[in-house]
């Protein structure tokens, strides 16, 4: 009896002792896992911080009417037309009076963005009263001096290994000295869209494609594949060959890759159908084709937890099999249904490779406004920016990666809202 309960300790330790290892292994593969997320978004969002403060150069410009060549009572024609960039190049002589040579100033007038002119262009035509004065804005700032002012070009390596040289790393100190040169918050990356500049580019016109897109993504897939979950559950007869057919293509039409399904819209809605490229309506049906798996796959899990006793209760007090259907197992099951709509959405919303193959590649400058425009989405932004050489890119690509994870973050968030309301009501 002694050595049956020796023997019965024994074995306990050795099963407490094993349970105890699987425990320290689960709690490490978790902090493991932990740890190399958080170190994947630190790196993001210290790559991504600079893209947040903009340069900007605080001028005084004055705007002669005989430089520019129109008056007060110009119209908006011939205010487009003027040279804007000669008042700000006159400012800059001034304020540097030693350039003298073409090289010289060239290197000078570099040192604004393109967007400058544009910003002083606007400016005077939204109120033509300004010529004749002196006006003073704050001017985007060329890429290198953004680079420059915020660290990321290192002043003290040698002139040949940075992009600017000593005579401009005068200037900007100069500037910088005289309160002229500093930083902002860059509200050009949320107001603009794309650009061949860096200082210039921003995100809005892929937002703008983004949301269309799932627009209608969502307007397709939600309705059609709540319905053909719900037919398949509730109506559909059993031990059916071609039910079955269709059950099994749902289940591996979830596992095709991605790209698959963009080479079934350049094959068919563009080439055959012959429907804009870089459109999101185009876009958006791709997308659609590639969640449907996914939702009525969780649409039917989450029918198929509806406990029987509800439908046999509903159907004893008389109700038609619609009315079960549609007044009460689906309220029951809207819970799951969004969850997976919402897990499917997401997965579209980080989706490139079908967008890249129906021509949503394209560098669209110009913010869509219908489902037919030319646009992009945020993933294929990401992925121009960080093709593009320029170094400003660098951050503007992780800023854009942080804003797209912000969103995931944000739809499943919502899912757990709408899962945990539904189910308390």
């Amino acid at each position: 009896m002694t050595k049956s309960i020796d023997l019965i300790r024994k074995s306990l330790k050795k099963r407490y002792a094993k349970e105890r290892r699987y425990k320290l292994l689960g709690m490490l593969s978790v902090s493991i896992a932990f740890s190399f997320l958080v170190l994947l978004l630190t790196d993001i969002t210290v790559k991504a911080w600079p893209a947040f403060r903009q340069a900007v150069v605080s001028l005084p410009v004055e705007l002669s009417a005989d430089a520019l060549d129109v008056t007060a009572q110009s119209d908006l024609e011939e205010l487009r037309a003027a040279d804007w960039m000669a008042p700000l190049r006159a400012t800059l002589l001034e304020r540097f009076p030693e350039v003298s040579s073409r090289s010289e100033k060239r290197k000078l007038f570099s040192m604004l963005s393109a967007g400058a002119e544009y910003q002083l262009q606007q400016a005077v035509m939204d109120n033509p009263n300004l010529i004749g004065t002196t006006v003073t804005l704050d001017y985007i700032a060329a890429d290198d001096v953004d680079l420059v002012l915020k660290g990321l070009i290192d002043a003290s390596l040698p002139e040949d290994e940075r992009r600017v040289d000593d005579q401009q790393l005068g200037w900007i100190q100069s500037l910088q000295e005289a309160g002229n040169l500093s930083t902002r918050f860059n509200t050009t990356f949320f107001t603009s869209s794309d650009s061949r500049e860096p200082e210039l580019a921003g995100i809005r016109g892929a937002l703008s494609g983004t949301f269309l897109t799932l627009l209608v993504t969502l307007m397709l897939s939600f309705p059609i594949g709540v319905a053909a979950a719900t037919y398949l559950e509730e109506f559909a007869p059993r031990n059916n060959r071609w039910i079955d057919f269709i059950e099994i293509n749902i289940n591996n039409l979830a596992a095709v890759p991605s790209i698959v399904f963009g080479l079934l819209g350049l094959a068919v809605f563009i080439n055959f159908f012959s429907m804009p490229r870089s459109a999101p309506l185009v876009g958006g049906i791709v997308l659609s084709l590639m969640t449907l798996p996914t939702i009525i796959i969780a649409s039917r899990s989450a029918i198929k937890a509806v406990p029987p006793s509800l439908r046999e209760a509903v159907l004893g007090l008389g109700a038609s099999r619609m009315q079960m259907v549609f007044h009460h197992v689906l309220p029951t099951a809207m819970p799951g249904i969004l969850t997976g709509t919402i897990i499917g959405m997401a997965q579209a919303l980080g989706e490139t490779a079908p967008l890249l193959m129906i021509g949503m590649v394209a560098f669209i400058v110009d913010v869509p406004t219908g489902m037919t425009d030319p646009a992009t989405v945020l993933p294929v932004q990401i992925f121009l920016w960080a093709d593009s050489p320029e170094r400003g890119f660098v951050a503007k690509t992780s800023a854009a990666i942080l804003v797209l994870i912000s969103f995931l973050i944000l739809m499943n968030a919502l899912a757990i809202y709408l899962r945990n309301r539904f189910e308390k009501r």
